[in-house]
């Protein structure tokens, strides 16, 4: 069951502006990136659903953080029906968030209570997730749509929470163009938690960059 509300979770991502995303099949190095993590400021994470048995990872994990780092608000991602929301929202997971909109992912979590972003790439897709009770849409891939594409959503519906994906790194003039176009947060992955930082377990530059994103961000915001 999740620890956090779905209002606690979206005020978090409203807050502090960053959602790092990864996925490991080892446990031990998992926990080492979520510490690292939540060293270094953040207090949200999505662990992707991208390998066999990712969800015994992620009940790991999560026992992990309940334990050890009690503000860390852990979600799943690359979720793509409503059966493994269902698997993971069991296993404590705080959001879902998906690289589609799917109405029986929405069905599922709206039920727990547990916030759901899924991956819009239109106008109307997003107005049809927000109708579904979707408190914050994923711009997936980002780097397709840039800052541009959310400029012209905030025109005619300024009330709508975006997060992009893929498309943004930790370079300050690109958060910059992300923020300035009125993201409400941004989701990093591979250009926040390196393949290089994974094989070298040079996890200390990670809790350094993840500081850094992070102030650079709230100068921003």
């Amino acid at each position: 069951m999740a620890q956090f509300t779905r209002l606690q979770v979206i005020d978090q991502m409203q807050k502090t502006g960053l959602v790092p995303l990864f996925y490991h099949p080892d446990i031990l190095i998992a926990k080492q990136v979520l510490q690292a993590c939540y060293e270094g400021g953040a207090r949200l994470l999505e662990f992707t659903h991208r390998g066999d048995f990712a969800h015994e990872v992620f009940r790991d994990l999560i026992i992990f953080a309940q334990e050890q780092l009690p503000e860390m608000i852990l979600g799943v991602g690359s979720i793509t029906d409503a059966a493994c929301a269902s698997d993971y929202i069991k296993n404590g997971a705080n959001f879902v968030v998906t690289p589609v909109f799917r109405e029986d992912i929405a069905i599922v979590c709206n039920r727990r209570k547990v916030l759901w972003s899924p991956g819009c790439g239109t106008l109307t897709e997003i107005a049809i997730a927000e109708e579904r009770g979707a408190e914050i849409v994923k711009l997936f891939p980002g780097s397709v749509y840039g800052p541009e594409f959310v400029k012209a959503i905030k025109g005619p519906q300024p009330w709508t929470n975006i997060m992009p994906t893929g498309g943004v790194t930790t370079a300050p003039d690109n958060l910059k163009s992300w923020f300035d176009a009125g993201v409400s947060c941004v989701g990093m992955g591979s250009k926040l938690i390196s393949k290089e930082i994974i094989e070298k377990k040079d996890f200390g530059t990670l809790k350094t960059t993840v500081n850094e994103v992070l102030k650079c961000i709230q100068k921003l915001k």
